[in-house]
């Protein structure tokens, strides 16, 4: 049986080479004590793998070698990479940690049970060659007051679904905390709402601590946005989190239209907050941002549909965004 260690057939070979030229060309290389990227990517179903080079029909899951491979060279083009859907199996996970090997960390939450969790973790991934864990690490929960005593038709009822996870890294002399959250879909958009709202209070509230002990705060994840302008975004940004402007032009999923730009989906977000001048929050600042779009470069020779590429890969592309780590003259 192979592994994702050995060395891959001669065609695959020839493909991962052509995928590392189009990174090359889409993301900024990392660079000690000058850069830090990070990106966030909903990984559809990251759990169990297949250990074949090419899956077949009957074979489940259908993510295969080939497909982790794929993956796991994204991935290693960022410093540290907020992961949703990862499965309670965690073979995917693992395996790509392999590849990637031992100067790569991971720190997750467990698996949130009952219905509306999906049986999903949340994960961080990083380079710790540049990027080590500060020491905080929790999960967001709203406080029951707070539950009891707004009346809003559209406030949150419940705690989150899926709760927010939030862990502190360390850079260079700065510090930063990544929240990293899958906002339940729902039967409708309107049921987003309540949660989205209460994620921007809960973290606008937050922030003020955060950043008196001058740590960088940045939300990322799935956000089941429907559109951008639309009241799921109006609620997500409506405590003063902004998405940065090169974010705004890019699709999210690889269902996107290019001709219809503005019927796409919005769902997946890098933000952080702005003070009543519009000045980031930041010490880090903000260079480059974009998506990677990897369909005709991800397994190109294999000649799949966009359905059966989202379940070797997935639906989602990997958001990211690049700060600078030092002053420059």
């Amino acid at each position: 049986m192979p592994s994702i260690t050995d060395e891959p057939p001669e065609s695959i070979r020839g493909e991962l080479a052509d995928l590392r030229d189009a990174l090359d060309a889409a993301i900024p290389p990392k660079a000690l004590d000058r850069n830090l990227l990070i990106a966030t990517w909903n990984l559809r179903a990251f759990g169990e793998l297949t250990e074949k080079w090419a899956s077949g029909p009957k074979d489940s899951p259908q993510r295969d070698l080939h497909a982790l491979l794929c993956i796991s060279e994204i991935v290693s083009r960022f410093d540290v990479v907020a992961i949703q859907e990862v499965k309670a199996n965690l073979r995917c996970l693992r395996e790509m940690l392999r590849w990637l090997g031992p100067q790569w960390g991971v720190i997750l939450t467990d698996v949130t049970r009952g219905a509306p969790g999906n049986g999903e973790r949340m994960a961080f991934v990083f380079d710790q060659r540049k990027v080590n864990i500060s020491g905080l690490a929790c999960e967001l929960v709203v406080p029951k007051e707070l539950l009891a005593h707004d009346i809003r038709p559209d406030a949150l009822r419940d705690q989150f679904a899926r709760t927010p996870y939030a862990v502190g890294f360390r850079v260079g002399h700065h510090t930063f905390v990544l929240v990293t959250l899958h906002v339940l879909y729902g039967d409708s958009a309107e049921e987003r709402t309540g949660e989205l709202r209460a994620i921007a209070e809960w973290l606008s509230d937050w922030a003020l601590d955060i950043n008196a002990y001058e740590n960088n705060l940045i939300v990322l994840g799935d956000f089941n946005i429907d559109r951008q302008g639309d009241e799921r975004y109006r609620a997500f940004t409506s405590t003063g989190l902004v998405i940065p402007e090169e974010l705004q032009r890019v699709p999210r999923t690889i269902f996107s239209d290019p001709t219809q730009p503005n019927l796409n989906k919005f769902y997946d977000q890098i933000a952080w907050f702005v003070d009543a001048q519009g000045i980031p929050a930041l010490s880090l600042t903000n260079v480059r941002s974009g998506s990677f779009d990897f369909v005709g470069r991800a397994l190109a020779t294999r000649q799949l549909s966009k359905v059966q590429l989202a379940w070797r890969i997935s639906d989602h592309y990997p958001l990211w965004c690049e700060f600078l780590t030092r002053d420059w003259a």
